[in-house]
């Protein structure tokens, strides 16, 4: 049932990230205020992100593909769910993390977008890397 909701989760979690990314880099380019529905989508993305890597911990604690794998190492397969995955995944978390950190302490709109747009990116491209896309799309 965990891996079920990390799964369809994963959907929800690319399609806001993708859409706060470009909402960021829109207001960026179009140099307008940044304004609470900014923060808001923003806001929905980093909890979407933190709900995910909490159901995706779950999943690595219980499944056999999580941390008892990690004695097959030569698996790549194996290593990519075991390790490569979770590892990345919350690198990329952390990215957006501080993406939303940072924007808070940012006087101006542009600052702003600037900091939710390349950081969010930056943890989208790192979470886009490491799905095991062989098992999500079968």
């Amino acid at each position: 049932m965990l891996q079920s909701i990390h799964s369809t989760l994963a959907y929800a979690v690319l399609a806001v990230l993708l859409i706060a990314v470009i909402n960021a880099f829109l207001g960026l380019s179009a140099k307008r205020n940044f304004t609470k529905k900014d923060r808001s989508l923003s806001l929905v993305a980093l909890i979407l992100t933190h709900i995910q890597l909490v159901v995706g911990l779950a999943v690595w604690v219980t499944s056999p593909l999580g941390k008892e794998a990690m004695s097959q190492m030569s698996n790549a397969a194996l290593r990519l769910t075991a390790v490569e995955h979770p590892l990345v995944n919350i690198l990329a978390i952390a990215l957006i993390t501080i993406g939303w950190s940072k924007h808070k302490k940012e006087e101006s709109s542009n600052g702003k977008f600037k900091k939710i747009g390349f950081l969010y990116f930056a943890g989208l491209l790192f979470i886009l890397s490491r799905i095991p896309w062989s098992n999500w799309m079968a």
